[in-house]
């Protein structure tokens, strides 16, 4: 069974680090691009971070540039979003993706089912 398992949210206070893993089962990230997205209440989904596959290059929202840093392990298939110097707009449910185009096949993705992180002022 195919999983990704989010965690590490919470609350925390503003100016305060959180960081968050997400761990998958069911199939190897090795060759997956891997990202975070997050949804506030009322708001669309929006992509935070990203990391690629296996060249390992990311890109990040330019609201969190130079505050959250991506990761992966391939080996313990597992990616981390470090989140610092959180502001109360960073509040959301932040969810994992991971994304693999296959070549005459298309676009498969799996997406875990999030977790919150509140940022209090």
């Amino acid at each position: 069974q195919v999983q990704l398992v989010e965690s590490g949210g919470g609350v925390v206070q503003q100016g305060g680090s959180l960081r968050l893993s997400c761990a998958a089962s069911g199939f190897t990230i090795s060759t997956y691009a891997m990202s975070w997205y997050r949804q506030a209440p009322g708001k669309e989904r929006e992509l935070v971070a990203a990391i690629s596959s296996p060249g390992g290059g990311t890109n990040y929202a330019d609201s969190v540039k130079g505050r959250f840093t991506i990761s992966r392990d391939n080996a313990k298939n597992t990616v981390w979003l470090q989140m610092n110097s959180l502001k109360p707009e960073d509040t959301a449910v932040y969810l994992c993706n991971a994304k693999i185009l296959i070549p005459l096949r298309g676009v498969y993705e799996y997406w875990g089912q999030g977790t919150q992180v509140t940022v209090s002022s």
